[in-house]
């Protein structure tokens, strides 16, 4: 019975990280066509000598690199484990420190 209840915490887990990569891939792709959408359209009424699509394409970017750092789990502050491996060890310094006052 617990070793079904552990596959189904992993299959959870491995479906929300599918998920998150899932949403990163798709902003990504927006982002693509979008900033490639807008550089024809500068390139149209400017033919460049204004590139004023980079500003978008940056701003932009910026948010698709925090996406990726999230979506990759690349900072480990920010992983679900790590806040898991913390509870547990102050939930076992907690016991440790009630069982020295017994």
């Amino acid at each position: 019975m617990k070793t079904n209840n552990n596959d189904h915490k992993a299959y959870e887990r491995a479906k929300e990280r599918v998920d998150e990569l899932k949403k990163f891939y798709n902003n990504l792709f927006s982002y693509l066509v979008f900033i490639c959408f807008l550089a024809g359209l500068n390139y149209y009424v400017n033919e460049l000598r204004n590139p004023w699509f980079l500003w978008a394409a940056f701003g932009w970017g910026i948010g698709i690199v925090f996406h990726a750092i999230k979506a990759y789990r690349i900072n480990p502050m920010f992983d679900k484990d790590w806040e898991e491996r913390k509870i547990r060890k102050y939930m076992e310094e907690e016991s440790e420190e009630q069982q020295r006052w017994e």
